[in-house]
């Protein structure tokens, strides 16, 4: 079964890449290019996409707003975030408006290929030096309580300060030295964690954090 992706990209010819590279794989197709994302809601149908790569900055409505939308009408679509610009003020906007994923526009093909099947299978993509300076970001950010409605999701303080520690970049061993408690203590609060936000790993578990609004910022 193929993936299948659009891509809304206002310059073409790396809106022609992505596509020439898209449908030279197997198991991807490219459903749809567009340069906007004026009326979207008609390319959405007419296209029918499992993924989007969604670029930042365009003319008219940008990236981060036609994604909040989108997940708003269609949260079963996944949508990667491309951009030239290495900047955690908009990581963090386009995490907290519904996206999937982060991806630089310099990354290599097999990345962009990487980041469409992680999201397709329910995962959280980032590129590695975005993912360092979001963390960063949200580390720097104070926890306040998670949406009211969510509180299956609630973490406890011992969590939250785990969770701002594990962003930080620190190993279980280096948190549990830091907050004087045992190793496997330390594991067993990463396990709650996953367990009351739904994610398998690190990144995920940040990114799930801040689209449900659990910083200060927001």
């Amino acid at each position: 079964m193929e993936i299948k992706v659009a891509i809304f990209e206002d310059n073409k010819l790396v809106r022609d890449a992505l596509e020439a590279i898209l449908n030279g794989t197997a198991g991807y197709t490219c459903c749809g290019t567009f340069p906007d994302g004026s009326r979207w809601e008609e390319k959405i149908k007419r296209s029918t996409p499992d993924v989007i790569l969604m670029d930042i900055e365009m003319p008219g409505m940008n990236g981060i707003e036609v994604t909040r939308q989108m997940q708003q009408q269609y949260p079963e679509i996944k949508i990667v975030i491309q951009t030239v610009f290495n900047d955690s003020e908009k990581i963090f906007q386009a995490l907290c408006a519904g996206a999937s994923g982060y991806i630089l526009k310099n990354d290599p093909p097999n990345k962009y290929l990487e980041a469409v099947t992680e999201v397709y299978n329910g995962g959280a993509s980032m590129n590695v030096s975005v993912a360092k300076k979001a963390l960063a970001f949200f580390s720097a950010t104070s926890f306040t309580s998670f949406p009211a409605g969510d509180e299956e999701h609630n973490l406890s303080q011992r969590e939250k300060e785990i969770l701002l520690l594990m962003a930080e970049g620190l190993s279980c061993k280096a948190i549990a030295d830091k907050v004087f408690i045992s190793y496997d203590t330390v594991r067993t609060h990463v396990k709650h964690i996953y367990k009351k936000l739904h994610v398998n790993s690190r990144n995920e578990a940040v990114i799930k954090a801040g689209q449900l609004k659990a910083f200060s910022k927001l």
